[in-house]
């Protein structure tokens, strides 16, 4: 499998945007997805997580409640959705890959990353 995160762009803040990480490979089904985003300066973190069946999601705290991901097994894609965008969500945004039923948070548990997608928000 192999993964194509799209969809960043420039946004004021209070806007909203929505990212698409688009899979190639017969397998994604059978993949969790993990979302990450890495400001300038700072570590990779993890920002939302979606299970292989897209029943079970989870989120950092510092974006619950104007994150939301979500997976069309059908479409081989799954997306993030932003609301209400703050400067502080500018970042590369990332999504990866685990042959696994659950997401994780952690990203050395990834084996497959796109190349990321950078969201700036201006104030």
């Amino acid at each position: 499998v192999q993964l194509q995160a799209s969809g960043g762009g420039l946004v004021q803040a209070g806007n909203s945007l929505t990212l698409s990480c688009k899979a190639s490979g017969r397998t994604f089904r059978s993949y969790a997805v993990g979302w990450f985003r890495q400001a300038p300066g700072k570590e990779r973190e993890f920002v939302a997580g979606i299970g292989r069946r897209g029943d079970i999601t989870g989120y950092a705290d510092s974006v619950k409640g104007r994150f939301a991901v979500s997976r069309i097994n059908s479409a081989n894609t799954v997306y993030l959705q932003i609301i209400s965008l703050k400067p502080e969500d500018t970042a590369v945004y990332y999504c990866a890959g685990k042959d696994a039923m659950w997401y994780s948070r952690q990203r050395n548990e990834y084996a497959t990353w796109g190349p990321g997608t950078l969201v700036t928000v201006s104030s």
